[in-house]
């Protein structure tokens, strides 16, 4: 379920991240409004579960997962793969964090994610939003599995370490 507010076009870093509602690997509805201004949040766009790159993406983010916790930040992965597919890949890779379902791929339009370069492909970006909902990063890369993950975490621990230094 989009916002009604909904406005289809990149999602740049300086926006305000648009709102959405989709259901997680147990079927629940996970809004992003209620989440907020608690946390940093990385939403993470991929292809598709158990595949050889997004495999290897997910298990980078589940590999840093305690640094993004103790950098007060939170994982979400999105593809248009089902509940039950999430399900088991979460558990198949011991993924400790959230992943949702964009069966109709309304959220991927919605933020702007663009192609595979041959287009065969759903893109793979990252996301980083601060606590306020701006776009601190856009990562995009099909190839650079692991280095979702890394540029995430170093927007969010250099915000911090900026943050711990103003207190």
């Amino acid at each position: 379920m989009l916002s009604a507010r909904a406005v289809f076009g990149q999602v740049k870093v300086g926006d305000k991240v648009p709102d959405f509602s989709l259901p997680d690997k147990n079927g629940k509805l996970f809004h992003l409004n209620d989440n907020l201004g608690q946390k940093y949040l990385v939403i993470y766009f991929y292809p598709k579960d158990e595949t050889k790159g997004c495999t290897a993406e997910a298990c980078t983010f589940r590999d840093n997962y305690d640094v993004f916790i103790k950098n007060n930040s939170e994982v979400i992965g999105i593809s248009a793969d089902d509940p039950s597919s999430h399900k088991s890949f979460a558990e198949n890779h011991k993924l400790p964090y959230i992943l949702l379902s964009d069966e109709k791929n309304e959220v991927r339009n919605l933020f702007g994610v663009p192609r595979s370069m041959l287009g065969m492909l759903p893109g793979r970006v990252t996301y980083v939003v601060d606590k306020n909902g701006i776009v601190q990063l856009v990562f995009n890369s099909q190839t650079q599995f692991d280095m979702h993950a890394e540029e995430a975490l170093q927007i969010i621990t250099k915000a911090n370490s900026v943050s711990q230094q103003q207190k």
